[in-house]
């Protein structure tokens, strides 16, 4: 009800602004425009009369044409309006009452929800979206590509959502058919081989190191592969080259440059002791295995670690691969506990814990 009043007392307010005008007489509007025109126009004559500027004859005779308009003006205001004039006003004063209204209502019935409840807002924040889940959209685009496999934008899009969505495979895949549809480029490249690492449980297999190469022979510059080839070398036991590459690449590095503060912890675990090569039977293994296998054994030699450090406290850079570890893992419990333990086992010497809280902040916490 307070939704219909609301509109009635909105049409009132129209037709009362219409209906205003047509019920004051024509007397005001002709009072302020032809009389007082008149009576000014013989005003100036009599001034003009009295300082010389007309003779008396042309001051007379223009009183009397003056006069004559004034009267005719005058005999105007008293005739009663013509019946086309008083026709016409009913029309409209008819239209202001009925016609408004009944076109207002023949609009908003279709158009409107009249039946609709109220929803304040508080409800409207609270009420269920209703988004489709991802995997749903990603099965659309997917069945989009089967019937347009060279869409080369549709795979750019969907290559992205499957990694977020785990489907490293798939993802590598959807890279491929990219390149292969939208051309080559360094970006593309670079994008398969992180892809490729993240396959096989962040270890850079061959073929992801090709990609690498291969965006780097498109873009030297490109920041992603560069990054990479660097984790290749560390992980092939070569600290000092890999610290070689990211050197070089924080000195090109904008001073607002994002990834800064990940290059600089990298320099800083390769600054301590070197990284042991993998063996090659387990660059292998990890290439095979699923995702849940891979993950099991990541984890595997992350509890290795921490089993390691509970025992032998004062290897600083222990503590700070396991912290970041628990990071990667996104295990931020567990990071805190690890910067926790580390703090209680260094806490004793003074030059351990600052190296200690130097390495924290390099990885971005709190120091």
């Amino acid at each position: 009800m307070t939704l219909w009043f609301v509109f009635a007392m909105m049409t009132a307010a129209a037709a009362f602004a219409v209906l205003w005008p047509l019920s004051r007489g024509l007397r005001a509007q002709r009072e302020g425009s032809e009389a007082n025109v008149y009576k000014d126009q013989l005003a100036e004559v009599e001034r003009d009369a009295a300082s010389g500027l007309i003779e008396p004859p042309e001051a007379s005779a223009a009183r009397v044409e003056i006069s004559r308009r004034l009267i005719a003006s005058a005999d105007a205001e008293r005739a009663p309006p013509t019946s086309s004039r008083k026709g016409l006003r009913r029309a409209v004063a008819v239209l202001a009452l009925l016609g408004l209204p009944a076109m207002a209502v023949a609009l908003y019935l279709p158009l409107g929800s009249p039946q609709l409840a109220d929803a304040p807002l508080a409800q409207r924040a609270k009420a269920p979206t209703t988004a489709q889940p991802l995997e749903n959209l990603v099965a659309q685009v997917e069945a989009h590509l089967e019937k347009n496999p060279a869409d080369g934008r549709g795979w750019s899009v969907l290559a992205p959502v499957l990694a977020k969505l785990g489907r490293f495979d798939d993802a590598a895949r959807a890279y491929r058919n990219a390149i292969a549809y939208s051309g080559d480029s360094a970006e593309r490249r670079a994008d398969l081989g992180e892809i490729l690492t993240m396959a096989a449980g962040g270890v850079i297999t061959a073929d992801a190191k090709a990609e690498f190469e291969r965006a780097l022979a498109l873009n030297a510059d490109e920041v992603k592969s560069r990054y990479f080839m660097g984790l290749a070398a560390e992980q092939d036991g070569r600290a000092k080259d890999a610290a070689s590459i990211w050197r070089a690449m924080l000195e090109k590095a904008p001073a607002d440059a994002p990834w800064r503060p990940m290059l600089q912890a990298a320099l800083a675990r390769v600054g301590g002791a070197k990284v042991p090569a993998l063996p090659d039977d387990k660059v292998a293994a990890a290439k095979d295995m699923t995702a849940t296998d891979r993950d099991a054994m990541i984890r595997g030699m992350v509890d290795r670690l921490a089993t390691r450090l509970k025992q032998n406290g004062d290897d600083v850079e222990g503590w700070l691969r396991l912290v970041r570890a628990y990071m990667v893992l996104g295990d931020a419990d567990k990071a805190k506990g690890a910067l926790a333990q580390a703090r209680q086992a260094v806490g004793g010497n003074a030059d351990t814990l600052r190296r200690l809280n130097e390495g924290l902040k390099d990885l971005g916490l709190d120091g």
